[in-house]
């Protein structure tokens, strides 16, 4: 076994059996799952709390009848005066008390006040506006001698389809919001996991250089054969804790969600949130219609997840997330065999962390204009395409630019590590002096 296969086998086994590793690799994944699944219970719990009941003082009388129930809120107009409804609302007769004053200078009452011993909900808040809104808003048209069923129909929402053809005349649907999505998402992924695991790697060679174990190693193997272990041996750590967590992740979230969904009442959240938003009589008509209209959107989502080359994606995500790691890597690796402490690293990461960030900086030009000119160049610079060319691969970007910027990024990795093994070699037995930009040159120099 050739002696670079030792040191990455040490690295591996020595890495994934301290408790830190079994720690996050269980408790990543629970903390990801918790991030998606908790907003939604919440939302469930949030909507299926007791009914609440709301007295109505509507001094004004331009709202009778206007307030209608709901599956969430009932409204009871009293026949007493504003005093004596704030005394049932204190001692407690009434939970709420929803108080309309009267209209001044003959201007239609836009204002309201709602009492409780507790904070009202937005759910309904928003349902009492959007009927005094709407109520204000066809008296006014009334008086404009504007028919308020006619202006209802001529409204009409506009909805674009896009499509993608080629030179041989294909058409194929294309779903830009997907798109949007996947690339902001894998670009942070690809960013969060080359910084991590690429430090990693500075900090285990720092470490081992401080305890003088290296001076030890260096007297077995060759510099440039240290460095190459513990890049790939750190890296094969990361890679099977980032695919544990995907495959954990994925476990939880669908293991929790079924059994939410099993649990969930008869009245389900879309239904509420329709029913609190219309009147009764009308949110059954709305849930009634929609279950037709859902099917469609349900089709409607299974194309757009289709629409995306997930092969292409996932080939791409690894080939960008291994030649992202393993130049950075080393270019961490010659920094962490350079100094002493983390305190002598700082003028050394910032610019090796800013060439991470840059793609960043630039995301919303990467996603509004995938095929532009600065989207292109980033996705060509090595130090930049791991992410700039993850956020553009869901856009259907030529395949030529892809297998270029690959070309690109394998050569800059190679020459990269070629000149970082040359600090290494010289800096990794190197202590108690200050480092400078300067001083590297001089041994990359070293022949």
């Amino acid at each position: 076994m050739s002696k670079i296969g030792i040191i990455i086998g040490r690295e591996y086994w020595t890495r994934v059996k301290k408790k830190s590793f079994i720690i996050m690799t269980f408790l990543g994944p629970i903390l990801m799952a918790a991030l998606i699944i908790i907003p939604v219970y919440v939302a469930i719990k949030a909507d299926s709390k007791t009914h609440t009941t709301i007295g109505v003082v509507d001094e004004s009388g331009f709202y009778d009848n206007v307030f209608t129930n709901n599956a969430n809120v009932s409204f009871n107009y009293l026949d007493v005066g504003y005093e004596a409804a704030k005394e049932m609302n204190t001692s407690g007769a009434i939970p709420y008390l929803l108080y309309i004053p009267e209209s001044k200078n003959g201007e239609y009452p836009d204002e309201a006040f709602i009492y409780g011993h507790e904070s009202v909900n937005n759910v309904t808040t928003t349902h009492i506006k959007s009927l005094m809104s709407s109520t204000i808003r066809n008296a006014k048209l009334n008086d404009a001698g504007i028919d308020v069923d006619i202006l209802n129909k001529i409204k009409s929402d506009v909805k674009i389809n896009s499509y993608k053809t080629d030179i041989q005349g294909n058409i194929e649907r294309s779903y830009n919001e997907i798109s949007e999505i996947i690339g902001y998402i894998v670009g942070m992924i690809i960013y969060f996991a080359i910084y991590m695991f690429a430090s990693q790697v500075m900090r285990g060679i720092m470490e081992e250089k401080s305890s003088r174990i290296v001076e030890v190693m260096i007297s077995s193997v060759k510099p440039f054969e240290l460095m190459m272990g513990k890049i790939i041996g750190i890296g094969l750590v990361g890679l099977t804790q980032f695919l544990l967590w995907i495959v954990l992740t994925s476990a939880i979230v669908f293991s929790v969600s079924g059994n939410m969904i099993n649990n969930m009442p008869e009245s389900t959240v879309y239904e509420q949130t329709i029913q609190s938003m219309v009147p009764t009589g009308t949110a059954e008509t709305i849930i009634a219609t929609d279950v037709v209209e859902n099917q469609d959107k349900i089709a409607e989502v299974i194309n757009m997840v289709s629409s995306i080359n997930i092969p292409l994606l996932l080939i791409c995500f690894i080939v960008y997330f291994v030649g992202g790691y393993l130049l950075y890597s080393s270019l961490f690796a010659a920094v962490g065999g350079a100094v002493d402490n983390e305190d002598d690293t700082n003028q050394f990461m910032l610019p090796l962390t800013l060439f991470l960030v840059i793609p960043l900086l630039f995301l919303t030009n990467l996603i509004n204009d995938p095929s532009g000119s600065i989207a292109i160049w980033l996705s060509m610079i090595p130090f930049t395409s791991p992410i700039a060319m993850m956020v553009r691969i869901p856009f259907d970007i030529p395949t030529w630019q892809i297998l270029l910027s690959m070309a690109i990024l394998i050569v800059t990795f190679i020459l990269m590590t070629w000149l970082s093994a040359k600090i290494y070699r010289v800096g990794i037995l190197m202590y108690g002096k200050k480092i400078t930009w300067k001083e590297l040159w001089k041994w990359i120099k070293i022949s």
